[in-house]
């Protein structure tokens, strides 16, 4: 279901979806400009590095994440954030089973 610019998104209507092996998300609300994304992680799962021209802003909401921007990498638990710039190389790994929380501006048109 296409859902840009709905100004509600109910996780318990959203499938996940396969983005990766051992790494499931679902696209949460997003218009043109801005995209909000929940990311989960089994533990051990990499985020393999790779770049973008959007900026990237993400929340661990659960787990630990060894996360690597621009050849710095920290080790990051839940209530922890960071930000991605544009065209920027980054990756995580799942140190523990967890979601993170992505957005993204403007919109990731490939994941629609």
């Amino acid at each position: 279901m296409n859902r840009i610019n709905q100004p509600f998104a109910f996780d318990s209507n959203i499938d996940w979806e396969p983005a990766g092996e051992g790494i499931d998300r679902k696209i949460l609300t997003y218009n043109s400009e801005v995209m909000m994304v929940r990311v989960a992680f089994q533990a051990g799962a990499v985020g393999t590095p790779h770049s973008h021209p959007h900026i990237q802003c993400s929340l661990v909401e659960a787990g630990v994440f060894d996360v690597t921007i621009a050849g710095r990498t920290e080790r990051l638990k839940q209530g922890d954030s960071f930000l991605v710039p544009p065209n920027a190389v980054h990756g995580a790994i799942a140190i523990e089973a967890g979601v993170l929380l992505d957005v993204f501006t403007p919109m990731r048109e490939d994941f629609v």
